[in-house]
């Protein structure tokens, strides 16, 4: 059965509304479980959401 996708909401098109990931870095702890570092979109600040673009407005003649 296909999935309705809301009209209303807008993803942020640079991360596709994935806003935070976490990436390896290739090195393990101790442990043995792997080095990661969070990183959230700069687009949307970790929102996941695109904001409007501003109206402009015409001044003058």
């Amino acid at each position: 059965m296909p999935q309705h996708t809301h009209a209303h909401t807008r993803r942020c098109p640079a991360c596709d509304g994935f806003p935070t990931v976490a990436i390896t870095t290739g090195a393990r702890h101790r442990d043995g479980s792997r080095v990661t570092i969070r990183v959230t979109c700069p687009a949307c600040k970790g929102t996941g959401h695109a904001t409007p673009a501003p109206v402009l407005t015409r001044a003058g003649k």
